[in-house]
């Protein structure tokens, strides 16, 4: 069985995180609240490991990463859906998994970063790097936020695709955003 990381993956990506775990992956999943990520355990049919950690420690996330890697294995998949307070995630990440082992890291970023420059994180060539960016949707000449079914719709759709880059919804035009 293959192992998955999600970041975040107690709310808007709740449901990739189910899908993850349905469909063959072992999941290890890190979330804030213990409320969401029970709900997230109730719906469980597949293996899914909680994780409370904090990434901005970056000392404690990484001990954390390492940790699940001994017990059920290196990543082959990772979910990052981080804030900008978590800037060292992404690099962290990269560097705690095993040069010998293939991962593809589904980077999830929010609306406007885009529109300010994505930091280089210097990827090595044994991960294979995407970003999906969240985006908002025009309906009628009305915009909104997207939804959480739609975010982790969006992602699904992603990791069964090979696009480098990926929109869910639209980022512009930017001026009409919710």
């Amino acid at each position: 069985m293959q192992h998955a990381l999600v970041i975040g993956g107690t709310g808007m990506l709740a449901k990739a995180t189910l899908w993850l775990s349905r469909n063959g992956y072992q999941v290890s999943v890190i979330g804030r609240s213990e409320q969401k990520m029970q709900h997230l355990l109730d719906q469980n049919l597949g293996q899914l490991t909680p994780v409370f950690v904090d990434y901005t420690n970056t000392k404690e996330f990484a001990a954390k990463i390492v940790d699940l890697q001994h017990l059920y294995g290196p990543f082959r998949l990772i979910v990052a859906w981080v804030h900008a307070s978590g800037d060292e995630v992404i690099p962290c990440l990269t560097r705690l998994i095993p040069i010998s082992t293939p991962c593809k890291l589904v980077h999830v970023i929010g609306s406007s970063s885009r529109l300010n420059p994505v930091a280089n994180h210097n990827i090595p060539s044994h991960i294979s790097y995407y970003q999906v960016q969240l985006g908002f949707e025009i309906e009628k000449g009305v915009s909104r936020w997207l939804t959480h079914d739609e975010i982790s719709t969006g992602v699904i759709n992603a990791l069964r695709g090979n696009k480098s880059y990926q929109v869910i919804g639209t980022v512009s035009p930017w001026e009409q955003r919710p």
